[in-house]
């Protein structure tokens, strides 16, 4: 890839996308924090330091967490107050809260399911404060996929009922193990019928599955959209997934709102594949936001 040439145009073009007929666009861009999650690993900064990087390296306005990087945080108000104050000063949305390590909604165990319904409670309350619009559930467990699937439909439904009191969504990754299958998930959906519980397609989280066919199958459910970015060409776009043809299925599902920026590559540093991973989603959600 012409790395140099290539970052050149990011620089000439800029990060922002900007309607000029004033219209309110379609389509918008947000990062997602598991694109830094070596630098965070690495303690080079916090979860705190989040909204102002977004704004200040990226030149983006809001942002979707990761519950690791704050892991012990979520019933401290003096931190979510921290993290809301950063926001405010570097003028950030908060959208979401992507909540992993609180036990598996889809637990053939009724009693350790509704342990981690309840686990995800506290995320529910700290999404409410920071003024997100939704908490990322996974639903993992053991068993055949129909016992998961009924499983994830209680586990669900009762988490949804629950944050509906909150004005929150409960929003399914396809994330590993039987959610990247979408006609899966999809039925779950369609089960569950709640108008607080979608998901969060992720383009590239489908393994063996037809990733068109998966994202195709779960954006009548979307409430986001994350763009998983890993390698890309020298002209620029991913390797592995043709974005254009994804912003025609995502247009045509009648969404509208962010999309998120999550690399996770290797051959690009993180600030690189950042970088890389918003010019490719201006150049594909252009033609939209016309």
């Amino acid at each position: 890839m012409k790395i140099k040439s290539f970052f050149i145009t990011i620089l000439c073009t800029g990060l922002i996308c900007i309607n000029l007929s004033g219209q309110e666009q379609k389509f918008n861009i947000s990062l997602a924090e598991w694109s830094l999650h070596v630098s965070l690993s690495k303690g080079a900064f916090t979860n705190l330091d989040f909204p102002r990087i977004t704004k200040t390296v990226y030149g983006l306005d809001a942002v979707e967490y990761v519950s690791t990087f704050f892991r012990t945080k979520a019933e401290d108000m003096d931190y979510l107050t921290a993290l809301k104050d950063s926001c405010a000063r570097y003028g950030v949305k908060s959208l979401l809260i992507m909540v992993d390590g609180e036990g598996n909604l889809a637990d053939t165990s009724l009693r350790a399911r509704t342990k981690a319904v309840e686990n995800h409670y506290k995320w529910v309350k700290a999404a409410k404060f920071l003024g997100c619009h939704s908490i990322r559930v996974n639903t993992a467990g053991r068993g055949t996929m129909g016992q998961m699937q009924a499983a994830a439909i209680d586990g669900l439904s009762r988490l949804s009922d629950y944050a509906a009191g909150y004005g929150i969504n409960v929003i399914v990754e396809n994330h590993g193990g039987n959610s990247s299958y979408g006609k899966w998930l999809a039925e779950i959906m369609k089960a569950v019928n709640k108008p607080n519980c979608g998901t969060l397609p992720d383009l590239g989280n489908f393994y063996e599955y037809d990733r068109y066919r998966g994202v195709t199958e779960l954006m009548p459910f979307a409430k986001g959209v994350s763009g998983k970015t890993h390698d890309f060409d020298e002209n620029g776009n991913e390797t592995q997934i043709d974005y254009v043809k994804m912003m025609q299925i995502i247009a045509d599902s009648g969404y509208k709102g962010y999309i998120d920026v999550e690399y996770e590559g290797t051959k690009l540093s993180e600030d690189e594949g950042i970088k890389a991973s918003i010019l490719l989603l201006k150049k594909v959600i252009a033609p939209y936001n016309k």
